[in-house]
């Protein structure tokens, strides 16, 4: 497949914003669907553009580093994460029911988990601020869904909801890169179901 190289690589003119968009939103396909299947080893510019058939020069136009493409592919893979149909509406629930998509796709497992190394190395600032960023827009999420499971009885009241929220995304993360390195011998969503059930409830 072939396409028209030297309109991509230029500023879009008349209709190129609409262009443009369509050929950013093709690449970020194309880099899921390598990821999800090869894992970030997959994730070079240049493989990802040979795959697409359009040369590296183009692909710098959307995406001038690594870090850049891998941070647009993690949030576009997050925007789709929201829409799954059996999310559910609880902290470590909706820790489950991801780990069990997950198992679907390693390679984006990987590819977070790459992340993750990156953001606490120097050299990689976009990065790190993206975790950060997530880590604290995920812990407020989580220790509002902890608060309404206290509220309703179904979580002691003195326990910190911040605190069990950080606590969940530990055991989350940390159960992914065990998983990653040996499928076999882990289960995150059973252990995360065992964690759920360990978290004491109100008592009369």
């Amino acid at each position: 497949m072939t396409h028209e190289v030297d309109d991509d690589a230029t500023p879009p003119r008349r209709g190129g914003y609409r262009k443009g968009a369509e050929r950013r939103a093709q690449i970020l396909d194309e880099m899921i669907r390598m990821v999800a299947a090869q894992g970030v080893d997959a994730s070079s510019l240049r493989s990802v553009a040979d795959a697409l058939g359009i040369t590296h020069a183009a692909l710098r136009h959307y995406f001038p580093s690594r870090d850049e493409l891998l941070l647009a592919v993690y949030r576009e893979h997050e925007v789709r994460e929201q829409d799954a149909p059996d999310r559910m509406r609880s902290a470590i629930g909706d820790m489950r029911e991801s780990a069990s998509r997950n198992r679907a796709v390693p390679g984006l497992v990987q590819l977070y988990t790459t992340l993750a190394a990156d953001a606490v190395q120097e050299g990689h600032p976009a990065t790190r601020d993206f975790m950060r960023e997530r880590f604290t827009r995920l812990r407020a999420e989580l220790a509002e869904l902890i608060a309404a499971d206290q509220a309703a009885g179904r979580i002691r009241a003195d326990l910190d909801p911040v605190d069990l929220a950080s606590l969940g995304i530990a055991a989350s993360d940390g159960l992914q890169v065990q998983w990653l390195l040996d499928p076999e011998a882990v289960d995150g969503e059973r252990v995360l179901r065992l964690l759920e059930s360990i978290i004491p409830a109100a008592t009369d």
